[in-house]
């Protein structure tokens, strides 16, 4: 799906020469008990010499181009032009790239519940779940995880706006709490809207919001191993925002939430593509993404595994479901993503990362859809 998990990679950046500035990281829990005075609970990021609460917005030093594109510095995707307008560093870190596949899970979702209709009231809060799912939730996770990675950014991608100081601390805690409460209020909304007697895309939206905590942060942190972490990211790119897009014009049934999920494992293969632009920052910090456990030679096959399997195991089941149209229709759709795999991605999966999503991923949200409505007749 289009850039599952930032679907847009930046070139990997071994360590910083000797006249970077180096960062002193001192590691508390982002997210305290459930208050709202953030200046009371602040968390230390200093560079040398700079106390980053204190500093201008300037394009770092360690950018590799200042002739990037304003364009994909708010998409945040590489390329990017250095910023110092703070709203605009605000939307980088939520990465706009990565909002269409949650919108997208939300449009399969109204269609497998086979009850949405195209009038005002539907296309309404179809438009308020896709906000709650993209900009708000999304938006959040991108930014938690870009706070708790600013270690490995500052090995990997130290240009980027946590570890460069463009944007402070308070800066970066702040956002979290009004993206993560503004989702939440958004989910609650729609409960009501919906007539829900169970408020379940309030609790869908905290599910999904605790998931997004506990792949980032310690103790936990999902993404330090490949497996888990990728299934999770999947599952919430994939089957999170098809779960509330049903069950706020239908009902969410158990064979849905058993599709959906076996629908992640795709999603695991795609966060995977995203792994291999940090294999050393990865490595530094013990972090055991599939390519550092196994190698880029053989977790790329995983990868593309993981894609292909999945999507002819669904096509399999339409068909056993007495619907080989869709079936068929499917099968189709696997066909150029396959191509794109050995003519891109099986070739060289860093340097190749953004052509490859770029040519199959539009196949594979396709798939999606015609997935989404053969469930609904």
């Amino acid at each position: 799906m289009a850039s599952l998990l930032n679907i847009v990679s930046v070139p990997p950046r071994i360590s910083p020469p000797s006249h970077t500035r180096t960062l002193s990281l001192q590691a508390r829990p982002v997210l305290p008990p459930f208050s709202l005075s953030f200046s009371r609970r602040r968390l230390s990021i200093r560079a040398t010499e700079t106390d980053t609460n204190e500093v201008k917005s300037q394009p770092p030093s360690t950018a590799p181009s200042k002739a990037g594109s304003s364009f994909n510095q708010l998409l945040g995707i590489k390329g990017a032009a250095q910023e110092t307008n703070k709203w605009k560093i605000r939307l980088q870190l939520t990465k706009p790239v990565t909002w269409p596949p949650l919108v997208w899970g939300v449009v399969c979702g109204a269609a497998a519940s086979g009850n949405f209709h195209w009038n005002f009231e539907d296309v309404a809060k179809s438009i308020v779940c896709m906000m709650m799912s993209g900009p708000f939730l999304t938006g959040y996770t991108q930014t938690l995880n870009d706070w708790y990675d600013r270690e490995i950014d500052a090995i990997n991608e130290p240009y980027r706006p946590i570890p460069s100081g463009a944007i402070s601390e308070n800066e970066v805690i702040t956002q979290i709490w009004v993206l993560l409460l503004g989702g939440i209020s958004l989910a609650g909304i729609l409960d009501i809207w919906a007539g829900h007697d169970f408020p379940i895309v309030f609790y869908l939206s905290v599910g999904g919001a605790l998931l997004s905590y506990i792949y980032s942060a310690p103790p936990l942190k999902l993404k330090q191993n490949g497996w888990i972490g990728n299934f999770a990211l999947g599952a919430s790119y994939i089957s999170l925002p098809w779960w509330a897009g049903q069950a706020l014009f239908g009902t969410l049934t158990p064979d849905i939430i058993v599709l959906t999920l076996l629908y992640s494992i795709a999603g695991l293969g795609i966060a995977i593509v995203n792994d291999f632009k940090s294999i050393e920052g990865d490595r530094a910090l013990g972090l055991q993404s599939l390519p550092v456990a196994f190698g880029a030679e053989t977790a790329k096959w995983i990868c593309v595994g993981a894609i292909d399997i999945t999507q002819l195991s669904v096509a399999g089941y339409l068909l056993g479901a007495d619907k080989p149209l869709y079936a068929l229709a499917l099968l189709a759709l696997i066909i150029p993503q396959v191509i794109f795999q050995f003519k891109y991605f099986l070739k060289d999966p860093v340097k190749y990362d953004v052509k490859y999503q770029a040519s199959a991923q539009p196949f594979l949200v396709l798939g999606l859809l015609v997935t989404a409505l053969a469930t609904s007749h």
